[in-house]
Protein backbone atom coordinates (compact mmCIF):
# COMPACT_ATOMS: atom_id res chain seq x y z
CA UNK A 1 0.00 0.00 0.00
CA UNK A 2 1.37 3.84 -0.98
CA UNK A 3 1.91 6.36 1.91
CA UNK A 4 0.31 8.91 0.13
CA UNK A 5 2.64 10.30 -1.90
CA UNK A 6 3.50 11.92 -5.22
CA UNK A 7 0.72 9.71 -7.37
CA UNK A 8 -0.79 7.46 -5.40
CA UNK A 9 -3.74 7.88 -3.26
CA UNK A 10 -3.49 9.19 0.17
CA UNK A 11 -3.86 6.67 2.93
CA UNK A 12 -5.53 7.35 5.95
CA UNK A 13 -2.20 7.56 8.15
CA UNK A 14 -1.23 10.52 6.12
CA UNK A 15 -4.69 11.89 6.06
CA UNK A 16 -4.45 11.95 9.73
CA UNK A 17 -0.77 13.08 9.92
CA UNK A 18 -1.25 16.47 7.85
CA UNK A 19 -2.75 18.29 10.95
CA UNK A 20 0.27 17.77 13.13
CA UNK A 21 2.34 18.82 10.19
CA UNK A 22 1.05 22.02 9.25
CA UNK A 23 1.02 22.87 13.39
CA UNK A 24 4.28 22.45 12.83
CA UNK A 25 5.49 24.33 10.09
CA UNK A 26 3.97 27.37 12.14
CA UNK A 27 0.94 27.42 10.21
CA UNK A 28 -2.56 28.35 12.21
CA UNK A 29 -6.07 28.41 10.57
CA UNK A 30 -7.35 32.51 10.13
CA UNK A 31 -10.22 31.99 11.94
CA UNK A 32 -9.33 29.59 14.26
CA UNK A 33 -8.42 31.30 17.88
CA UNK A 34 -5.96 33.03 17.78
CA UNK A 35 -5.90 33.72 14.24
CA UNK A 36 -5.20 36.36 12.41
CA UNK A 37 -8.62 36.94 10.73
CA UNK A 38 -10.61 36.32 14.03
CA UNK A 39 -10.58 40.27 14.13
CA UNK A 40 -13.09 40.27 11.25
CA UNK A 41 -15.21 38.43 13.01
CA UNK A 42 -18.80 40.12 13.46
CA UNK A 43 -17.06 43.22 13.10
CA UNK A 44 -17.40 44.44 9.73
CA UNK A 45 -20.78 45.75 9.05
CA UNK A 46 -21.73 45.77 5.01
CA UNK A 47 -23.13 49.20 3.02
CA UNK A 48 -26.55 47.75 3.19
CA UNK A 49 -27.57 46.50 -0.13
CA UNK A 50 -29.93 48.74 -2.64
CA UNK A 51 -30.53 45.96 -5.31
CA UNK A 52 -30.78 42.27 -5.92
CA UNK A 53 -27.21 41.96 -6.70
CA UNK A 54 -26.35 43.28 -3.40
CA UNK A 55 -28.50 41.75 -1.46
CA UNK A 56 -26.90 38.72 -2.49
CA UNK A 57 -23.52 39.89 -1.74
CA UNK A 58 -23.93 40.56 1.42
CA UNK A 59 -25.69 37.93 2.50
CA UNK A 60 -22.18 35.97 1.31
CA UNK A 61 -20.70 37.84 3.13
CA UNK A 62 -22.66 37.92 6.28
CA UNK A 63 -22.82 34.31 5.79
CA UNK A 64 -18.90 34.59 6.07
CA UNK A 65 -18.15 37.22 8.26
CA UNK A 66 -21.15 36.65 10.96
CA UNK A 67 -23.70 39.48 10.79
CA UNK A 68 -21.83 42.52 12.73
CA UNK A 69 -22.38 42.41 16.34
CA UNK A 70 -19.50 45.09 17.43
CA UNK A 71 -18.81 46.84 14.28
CA UNK A 72 -15.12 47.83 14.34
CA UNK A 73 -15.15 48.51 10.40
CA UNK A 74 -17.05 49.35 7.42
CA UNK A 75 -17.07 47.52 4.14
CA UNK A 76 -18.04 49.62 1.28
CA UNK A 77 -18.37 48.04 -2.18
CA UNK A 78 -19.85 49.55 -6.05
CA UNK A 79 -20.93 46.35 -8.26
CA UNK A 80 -20.90 46.66 -12.18
CA UNK A 81 -22.18 43.72 -14.60
CA UNK A 82 -22.42 43.00 -17.64
CA UNK A 83 -24.03 40.43 -19.42
CA UNK A 84 -22.17 39.50 -22.96
CA UNK A 85 -23.63 37.01 -25.53
CA UNK A 86 -21.26 34.04 -26.25
CA UNK A 87 -22.97 31.01 -27.98
CA UNK A 88 -24.95 31.66 -31.02
CA UNK A 89 -26.75 29.62 -33.56
CA UNK A 90 -26.31 30.07 -37.63
CA UNK A 91 -28.96 32.33 -37.40
CA UNK A 92 -27.45 34.41 -34.70
CA UNK A 93 -29.92 33.42 -32.27
CA UNK A 94 -28.02 34.11 -28.79
CA UNK A 95 -27.85 30.38 -26.90
CA UNK A 96 -24.99 31.08 -24.22
CA UNK A 97 -24.57 34.38 -22.09
CA UNK A 98 -21.45 35.36 -19.93
CA UNK A 99 -22.11 37.36 -16.69
CA UNK A 100 -19.18 39.53 -15.98
CA UNK A 101 -19.02 41.45 -12.48
CA UNK A 102 -16.60 43.84 -11.04
CA UNK A 103 -16.84 44.70 -6.91
CA UNK A 104 -14.29 47.66 -6.36
CA UNK A 105 -14.51 47.77 -2.11
CA UNK A 106 -13.00 49.30 0.35
CA UNK A 107 -12.99 48.69 4.52
CA UNK A 108 -12.53 51.81 6.42
CA UNK A 109 -12.14 51.99 10.33
CA UNK A 110 -14.55 52.84 12.06
CA UNK A 111 -13.54 54.81 15.01
CA UNK A 112 -10.75 57.18 12.69
CA UNK A 113 -12.46 56.81 9.21
CA UNK A 114 -8.93 55.39 7.73
CA UNK A 115 -9.13 53.31 4.83
CA UNK A 116 -7.48 49.69 5.99
CA UNK A 117 -7.87 47.69 2.56
CA UNK A 118 -9.44 47.51 -0.35
CA UNK A 119 -9.54 46.69 -3.83
CA UNK A 120 -11.37 45.16 -7.20
CA UNK A 121 -12.38 41.95 -7.78
CA UNK A 122 -13.77 40.10 -11.06
CA UNK A 123 -14.99 36.90 -12.12
CA UNK A 124 -17.65 35.61 -14.23
CA UNK A 125 -19.73 33.35 -14.50
CA UNK A 126 -22.35 31.81 -17.33
CA UNK A 127 -26.15 30.70 -18.01
CA UNK A 128 -27.95 29.07 -21.37
CA UNK A 129 -30.26 31.14 -23.18
CA UNK A 130 -32.25 28.03 -24.31
CA UNK A 131 -36.10 26.87 -23.59
CA UNK A 132 -38.70 29.01 -22.47
CA UNK A 133 -38.58 32.42 -21.76
CA UNK A 134 -39.25 31.42 -17.91
CA UNK A 135 -35.74 28.87 -17.60
CA UNK A 136 -33.96 31.55 -19.25
CA UNK A 137 -35.02 34.21 -16.53
CA UNK A 138 -34.57 31.69 -13.92
CA UNK A 139 -31.13 30.83 -15.53
CA UNK A 140 -30.09 34.29 -15.82
CA UNK A 141 -31.13 34.80 -11.94
CA UNK A 142 -29.20 31.73 -11.12
CA UNK A 143 -25.92 33.04 -12.58
CA UNK A 144 -26.78 36.44 -11.07
CA UNK A 145 -26.65 34.56 -7.57
CA UNK A 146 -23.44 32.32 -8.59
CA UNK A 147 -21.41 35.30 -9.37
CA UNK A 148 -22.01 37.42 -6.14
CA UNK A 149 -21.25 34.16 -4.09
CA UNK A 150 -17.92 34.02 -6.20
CA UNK A 151 -17.03 37.88 -5.78
CA UNK A 152 -18.03 37.76 -2.16
CA UNK A 153 -15.52 34.80 -1.16
CA UNK A 154 -12.58 36.52 -3.08
CA UNK A 155 -13.26 39.85 -1.26
CA UNK A 156 -13.56 37.50 2.23
CA UNK A 157 -9.98 36.11 0.94
CA UNK A 158 -8.30 39.31 0.39
CA UNK A 159 -9.32 40.50 3.54
CA UNK A 160 -8.37 37.77 5.71
CA UNK A 161 -4.76 38.18 3.68
CA UNK A 162 -5.01 41.72 5.01
CA UNK A 163 -5.87 40.97 7.87
CA UNK A 164 -2.34 40.26 9.59
CA UNK A 165 -1.76 44.05 9.24
CA UNK A 166 -4.80 45.32 10.79
CA UNK A 167 -5.01 48.15 13.85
Amino acid sequence: MGEGWAGEAPTRRTILLLPLVLAACGFTPAFAPGGSATVLLGTVYVQDPTDKNGFDLVERLEERLGRPESPRYDLAYTITTETVGVGFTTDNKITRYNLKGVIDYTLTDRASGARVTGGRVQNFTAYAATGSTVAGLAAEENAGLRLMRILADQIVARLIAASASFP
